[in-house]
């Protein structure tokens, strides 16, 4: 997926020595096929949020959604998907990048996501601050969680990473926490964050990836943004029993 470097608001940055400018961005690009899926290539998908809120409810499927996939076995998957946004915001891309395991692209939507739902102010400093993250829609972030849960297999999504985050042996450590999700390596002896800058270091393959390691979040601020993520209120409850029956 190529969308820029803009809307970085989100991303995480592990490399210190470098300096990010934040922007919003409000078009994101969909990739080619993968695995015999495919998706609307070159297609410019523009995330259908107003500047202003409060938010409208939208109940976006397939059918309306202007990236649906172009085969039949891929519409048929998302057509499952009852994807609600109280904001205006058309998931059918992350849905469809997912589902074609373009996690890398999956990502960035995400984070580009997230500020638009955040609000006028998130969306006019290009990233989400961590004490607006108990505000962020409900519909929103179950949406974006259900599909990261199901599309990989209940390998990441920020749930996943909430119970990777309380497990006694992380003990809701930081350092804990990047060692168990594979955001920290060793290189001559030296233990240090991931890159993100050049050729990112990441894991992007379903298969590779420990548990947890995605979605990525920031912590060029400290770590209160990805603190709060993992706390959402919603998380806490039993948001997601109709999909675990099934």
């Amino acid at each position: 997926m190529s969308i820029g470097t803009g809307a970085l608001g989100l991303m995480w940055m592990l490399c210190v020595s470098q300096v990010v400018a934040f922007r919003p961005v409000v078009m994101l690009r969909a990739t080619a096929a993968r695995g015999g899926m495919i998706t609307t290539a070159s297609s410019c998908v523009a995330l259908p949020v107003a500047i202003s809120l409060p938010c409208k409810r939208l109940y976006s499927t397939i059918a309306e959604s202007t990236d649906a996939a172009s085969d039949q076995a891929a519409a048929e998957e998302l057509e499952k998907d009852v994807l609600k946004s109280e904001c205006g915001v058309d998931y059918v891309p992350l849905a469809n990048m997912l589902l074609t395991g373009d996690f890398k692209a999956a990502d960035q939507f995400t984070r580009d996501a997230l500020i638009q739902i955040a609000g006028e102010d998130a969306q006019k400093r290009g990233y989400v601050y961590f004490t607006e993250v108990r505000g962020l829609p409900e519909a929103d972030m179950a949406t974006i969680e259900k599909l990261w849960l199901k599309y990989s297999k209940g390998k990441f999504g920020f749930t996943v990473q909430r119970a990777i985050w309380n497990q006694v042996t992380v003990g809701k450590d930081f350092e804990r926490f990047c060692r168990k999700i594979g955001w920290n390596m060793m290189e001559n002896g030296i233990e240090r964050k991931l890159k993100w800058f050049g050729n990112s270091e990441f894991i992007y393959d379903l298969d590779k990836a420990p548990p947890g390691h995605l979605p990525l979040t920031s912590a060029l601020r400290g770590t209160s943004l990805l603190k709060n993520l993992l706390t959402y209120p919603l998380w806490e409850t039993d948001w997601n029993k109709e999909e675990k029956k099934e």
